[in-house]
């Protein structure tokens, strides 16, 4: 199973209607998995998943679906899919997973509440990443959701060591791509959110 041992003991909220929780994750040498909580009106959407201490998630809304950027992380989403019955999404050309998904998804869909799919091919082709426009969900800012792109290496933003991707050269152009979406917020799978000016840290990752 893909699921990491470690457990988030709290979350906290990056702006309203959106938290963050991460672990230490032993499965990759103890760097930082991280994952999101969108709120919408009446539920949340969990993407990418690692488990939240039982305490903690039940102060947000009950999770209806789980959106996954790729087959590497699954993490804690078919826990969470038998706990709540909540759909998960997984991209409609990933490898097999550890179980089948409910949905599938492809490049340039609208998925629950607003979040817009984005191919960002570099670590592999079946890789996204998600776009939250502002006012789509209760989130005020517009929000960008990163996969494995780039991550926190310390307190630095970085990109993903190129020998760890397939394609290092469409790395950097997914990079690029993001960096000219009006957002406000980035969210990282493999580091603490970013508020301030967001887009111009990754344009200097890219310079």
């Amino acid at each position: 199973m893909t699921e990491p041992r470690e457990i988030a003991t709290t979350s906290e909220a990056v702006t309203e209607g959106l938290y963050h929780w991460h672990i230490a994750n032993s499965a990759i040498g103890g760097h930082m998995s991280s994952s999101h909580a969108v709120l919408t009106a009446q539920d949340s959407i969990l993407v990418d998943p690692v488990r939240l201490a039982d305490e903690a998630l039940a102060k947000l809304p009950r999770p209806t679906t789980i959106l996954l950027t790729a087959r590497c992380h699954q993490r804690a989403a078919w826990r969470y899919r038998r706990e709540f019955g909540a759909e998960v999404w997984l991209p409609d050309d990933a490898t097999p997973a550890d179980e089948e998904p409910d949905r599938r998804y492809a490049d340039g869909d609208t998925l629950p509440g607003g979040l817009q799919a984005l191919r960002t091919p570099g670590p592999e082709w079946s890789h996204y990443s998600f776009f939250l426009p502002a006012g789509a969900s209760v989130p005020p800012a517009a929000v960008v959701f990163c996969s494995d792109l780039v991550g926190e290496l310390g307190e630095e933003l970085t990109l993903i060591p190129p020998e760890l991707h397939e394609d290092p050269d469409a790395t950097r152009a997914s990079v690029g791509t993001l960096a000219d979406l009006p957002f406000d917020i980035l969210c990282l799978a493999h580091g603490r959110p970013i508020v301030d000016d967001p887009r111009a840290a990754l344009r200097r990752l890219l310079d």
